[in-house]
C-alpha cells in the first residue's frame, strides 16, 4: 500500500514541478512590440523661375593701360632736374623727367650749323651772277639763320638748274646733317608724354647713361587693364562691351570694368582665350590681383540651386504628396557652389538641404517654419 502511495506522490510532484516551470516560462515572455515608422523632416524651397545672369569667374593682375619703359637713345651723364628721379614721383604732361648732359653734342651741332652757313655764304656770289632772281630769297634765308634756334627750312627751288647747283655744293647734305643732329639733341631731354607717375627708377643723377640703357618705367595711374583667361567653351558668351564686376581678394572693395578686347586665338596648352578688361577708379594700383565676374548672358526661365542637391548631374528631389520624387532637370551652367537648371515648373517644392538616404517614395514631412504645409 505504501508503495502505491509513494508512486502517486512522485507523480503529483512531477506534474506540479512541470506546471510551475511552465508558469515561470510563460511569465518571462515579453509582449511583441509594434514597429514605429520614423518620418524624416525636410527643408524645401519653392521654385520661382526667372532670368539668371550667367557669370564667368576669372582673375588677373592690373597693368596700366598707358605704360612706357624709358630707354636712353643717347649717351651722357644724367643731370639733376627740379624733381628727383625716384619711383613714386609724379609728372604732368610735357614736364621734364630726365635730362642728360648734351654739351658735347650741342658743340658738334653748332659746328655743323656753321658749316652749313659758310657753305651757303660761299655760293652767294655765284647765285647773284647766275640766278639773280633767286638771290633775295637766299639772302633772306641767311638773315633769318639763328645759331640758337632751329635751323630754318631751305628755300624752295624754282628750277632744275638751281636745284642741281645747290645740290652740287653739298648744301642739302649739310642741311640734313644739321637737322639730324637737332633731332638727336631733343633726345637728351625726356619729357612726360602724359600725366603720370614713375614706377621704377634705375639710375641716379651723376651716373653715366649709355645708349640703349633702360632708365625706368612711367605709367598713367588713372586707367588700367586686366588680362584674364576664359575657358574656350564659354567664349561665345563673352562679347566686347560686357560689364564686369571686379573685387579684391578680401571682397571689401569693388569696381566696375568693361571688356574692351577679346583675343581671337585659343591657347593650345590651356584651351583658354584671353580677354582684356578696362577699369578705372580709386585705390587701384598696378600689379593688384583682382577677381572678375563677367556677365556673359542671361538664362531665361531658370532656377539656381546648390550643386550638392543635384543627383547624378541630371535630377533633383521634389516634395509631392508627402513623399519625395526624383525629377530630371536640364543643368545649363555650373558655378563653384551652385548650378543653374531648367525644367522645373514654378511652385515646385524642391529640397533645400540634402536628406541622408533619400529615395523615390520616401515619406517625409516639411519643417513648419519654412512652409505652412505639414
Amino acid at each position: 500500500m505504501r508503495k502505491y502511495i509513494s508512486i502517486a506522490l512522485g507523480i503529483v510532484l512531477l506534474v506540479g514541478a512541470f506546471l510551475v516551470v511552465k508558469a515561470m516560462i510563460a511569465s518571462n515572455q515579453r509582449p511583441e512590440r509594434k514597429a514605429i515608422k520614423i518620418v524624416k523632416t525636410v527643408f524645401i524651397d519653392i521654385v520661382e523661375n526667372k532670368d539668371i545672369p550667367i557669370t564667368i569667374n576669372a582673375n588677373g593682375n592690373l597693368v596700366a593701360k598707358n605704360k612706357i619703359e624709358i630707354f636712353s637713345e643717347v649717351q651722357g651723364v644724367l643731370k639733376t632736374t627740379s624733381k628727383d628721379f625716384k619711383a613714386g614721383t609724379s609728372y604732368r604732361k610735357g614736364e621734364t623727367i630726365l635730362r642728360i648732359n648734351n654739351e658735347e653734342h650741342y658743340a658738334n651741332l653748332q659746328a655743323q650749323k656753321s658749316n652749313l652757313y659758310n657753305a651757303i655764304t660761299s655760293i652767294m656770289p655765284d647765285i647773284r651772277l647766275d640766278y639773280p632772281s633767286e638771290y633775295e630769297k637766299w639772302q633772306a634765308y641767311l638773315s633769318s639763320f639763328d645759331f640758337n634756334k632751329t635751323t630754318p627750312t631751305l628755300p624752295e627751288m624754282n628750277s632744275e638748274k638751281e636745284k642741281f647747283f645747290i645740290s652740287g655744293r653739298n648744301i642739302y647734305t649739310s642741311y640734313y646733317n644739321v637737322k639730324n643732329m637737332e633731332v638727336r639733341l631733343n633726345k637728351y631731354i625726356i619729357r612726360a608724354p602724359y600725366n603720370g607717375i614713375l614706377t621704377d627708377a634705375l639710375v641716379n643723377p651723376g651716373s653715366l647713361v649709355r645708349q640703349g640703357q633702360k632708365l625706368g618705367e612711367f605709367i598713367n595711374p588713372s586707367v588700367y587693364e586686366m588680362e584674364v583667361a576664359i575657358n574656350a567653351n564659354y567664349i561665345d558668351l563673352l562679347q566686347k562691351g560686357n560689364t564686369v564686376k571686379l573685387q579684391n581678394l578680401d571682397n571689401t572693395k569693388t569696381w566696375n570694368g568693361k571688356v574692351i578686347r577679346v583675343n581671337g586665338k585659343v591657347d593650345q596648352a590651356s584651351q583658354t582665350v584671353k580677354a582684356f578688361i578696362q577699369v578705372a577708379g580709386k585705390d587701384l594700383k598696378e600689379g593688384m590681383y583682382l577677381e572678375a565676374n563677367l556677365v556673359a548672358k542671361k538664362e531665361k526661365d531658370a532656377y539656381e540651386m546648390p550643386r550638392k542637391l543635384l543627383v547624378n548631374n541630371e535630377s533633383v528631389f521634389v516634395f509631392k504628396d508627402s513623399v519625395l520624387d526624383l525629377v530630371k532637370v536640364n543643368p545649363v551652367y555650373f558655378k563653384d557652389k551652385t548650378v543653374v537648371i531648367k525644367g522645373l515648373e514654378n511652385g515646385t517644392k524642391v529640397l533645400a538641404k540634402n536628406v541622408p538616404g533619400a529615395y523615390t517614395g520616401m515619406a517625409v514631412k516639411v519643417f513648419d517654419q519654412n512652409t505652412k504645409q505639414k
